[in-house]
């Protein structure tokens, strides 16, 4: 076993880009779900507007970064006033259904032929979307090595600004849950009827909601965009809001440091099964008419879907979790 190696691919995938992105989106979505009741399954929307608004606006419209990535924000905005406008006074459903179809009708409107010249079509587009953000960079030109971990200096950048974010986030949001605001939006899941009839405008409380977490999703997005430096269509499909639901259970609802618990949790355990499952398969510890080297991939994903489900049966508030925040009626 390559000691080094598993410790280096560890460090990367607990507290890299993917990470990062993952923490803030599923961050959004707990602020949706956890907090509100709002069944969202279309997150990945929330991304694809938030990364294509920043990179369109810079590539072809020569835009500051600091401005695209407040485009990315105002679409991600407008996308969430048309997803509540008609669905937020209807059961959670509703909610659900169009979320996971507006979702999808971004991806196929950015990926379509129609709008390639813009978008670059199936294939995404790649460029300087951040030179601008990496320019800002005040640490010396090179690699930066913490015994088996190396870093070159933009990726050091990246990670410091970008965890830096998710502490303020998660910051923002357990002070607007704790005030007065947020506990309506806590009455609202439990019981919005209840809610309502104190007075409380139940339907402008979860429309500024599901704009605060979708407006965090577009922040992951442009993560995404400032730490990859492309974009692609088939990066925000269904599958990616299905993670963000999975280390939001796997962190705990309702917790402002579950999401982020959960994002690296799920990304070292998919790091280290899989340099584990690699490792053993190179020095002859798994056979391989057991598992080939082209299926430890899959392997990897089962085992960690084997260990969620676990987790759901013996602990399904999560690991922070309180198992009375699964019990509210979702509206």
């Amino acid at each position: 076993m390559d000691w080094n190696l598993l410790v280096a691919n560890a460090f990367h995938a607990a507290l890299g880009l993917n990470a990062i992105a993952y923490a803030i989106a599923a961050i959004g979505l707990n602020v949706h779900f956890g907090y509100t009741g709002l069944l969202n399954f279309g997150q990945a929307g929330f991304l694809a507007v938030g990364a294509y608004g920043t990179a369109i606006s810079i590539v072809h419209f020569n835009v500051p970064y600091l401005v695209g990535a407040l485009i990315g924000v105002a679409v991600a905005v407008l996308l969430a006033l048309l997803l509540g406008i008609p669905t937020l006074r209807l059961r959670a459903d509703y909610l659900a259904v169009a979320t996971i179809a507006a979702a999808e009708i971004v991806r196929l409107v950015i990926g379509s032929t129609v709008y390639a010249r813009w978008t670059g079509g199936s294939s995404g587009f790649s460029g300087a979307f951040a030179r601008t953000f990496y320019n800002w960079n005040p640490l010396p030109a090179g690699t930066y090595s913490l015994g088996p971990v190396r870093l070159t200096a933009d990726r050091a950048w990246f990670m410091l600004i970008g965890w830096s974010l998710v502490i303020i986030i998660a910051l923002l949001v357990w002070l607007l849950v704790r005030s007065p605001w947020g506990r309506v939006l806590k009455g609202i899941r439990e019981d919005e009827d209840a809610v309502r009839s104190l007075g409380k405008n139940v339907f402008a409380r979860k429309m500024q909601a599901l704009i605060i977490g979708g407006v965090i999703g577009a922040v992951a997005g442009i993560a995404l965009v400032t730490g990859e430096q492309s974009v692609n269509p088939q990066t925000f499909n269904t599958q990616l809001t299905f993670f963000f639901w999975t280390l939001l259970l796997l962190g705990g609802v309702a917790r402002v440091i579950g999401p982020v618990l959960g994002a690296v949790l799920l990304w070292l355990v998919f790091s280290v099964t899989e340099t584990v499952l690699r490792s053993g398969a190179s020095a002859g510890w798994v056979p391989d008419t057991l598992v080939s080297e082209s299926q430890i991939g899959l392997v990897r994903v089962a085992l960690v879907g084997l260990g969620l489900m676990l987790l759901m049966i013996f602990r399904p508030q999560g690991i922070l979790g309180d198992r009375r925040e699964l019990a509210f009626n979702v509206r």
